[in-house]
C-alpha cells in the first residue's frame, strides 16, 4: 500500500499522580507489589492515562479529561484498562488505526524493570497491535523532585496514527 494514500498523526500524553499507603499500584494495568498506589479519581495507572491523552490527541479527540471526566462518580475507582479500551474504539470508530506507541514510566520505586514485558504485553492486547509495535521504559528521576523523592509516578506517551485517505474520484 502506498503511504501517499494515508494521513499520519502523532499524539503525546503525559500523567503524574502522588502516591498514598493502602492502594494497590497498577502501571500500564498491571498490578504491582507495592507498599503503595496512585491517588486518583480512577484506580491511577498513569501509564495507560498517559497513553490514553496521546491515542486521544493524535486524533484530535481531546483528552482523558474530558472524556472521562473527575467529576463524574460513574469512573470512580474504574479499571484504566476500561477507560483505555473505550478510547481505543472511539479513535478506531473514526477510522484510525494505531501504529505504535512508545511509553515511559519514571518512578524511583518500586523497581520496574521486571513488570516491563507484562505491561508492554497487556498494552498491545489492549490495542490490539503486535507485541513489537509497544515499547515500555522506566526511568528515575535520580532524586529530584516529587517523582524523585518518591512522592509520585509520572509517565509519558507518545503515539503514531494513521488512516486512509478517502479520496473522490
Amino acid at each position: 500500500m502506498n503511504d501517499l494514500n494515508y494521513e499520519y498523526r502523532v499524539g503525546l500524553g503525559r500523567d503524574i499522580h502522588r502516591l498514598i499507603e493502602d492502594k494497590p499500584l497498577k502501571l500500564g494495568g498491571v498490578l504491582i507489589e507495592f507498599d503503595k498506589g496512585l491517588l486518583a479519581h480512577s484506580d491511577g495507572d498513569v501509564a495507560l492515562h498517559a497513553a490514553i491523552d496521546a491515542l486521544l490527541g493524535a486524533a484530535g479527540l481531546g483528552d482523558i479529561g474530558t472524556m472521562f471526566p473527575d467529576s463524574d462518580p460513574q469512573f470512580m475507582g474504574i479499571d484504566s484498562k476500561k477507560l483505555f479500551i473505550k478510547s481505543r474504539e472511539y479513535i478506531c470508530s473514526r477510522d484510525w488505526e494505531i501504529v505504535n506507541l512508545d511509553l515511559t514510566i519514571t518512578a524511583e520505586a518500586p523497581r520496574l524493570e521486571p513488570h516491563k514485558p507484562q505491561m508492554k504485553r497487556c498494552i498491545a492486547s489492549l490495542l490490539g497491535i503486535d507485541f513489537m509495535c509497544v515499547n515500555v521504559k522506566a526511568k528515575t528521576n535520580e532524586g529530584l523532585g516529587e517523582v524523585g523523592q518518591g512522592l509520585a509516578i509520572s509517565a509519558e506517551a507518545i503515539c503514531l496514527l494513521r488512516r486512509r485517505i478517502k479520496r473522490s474520484l
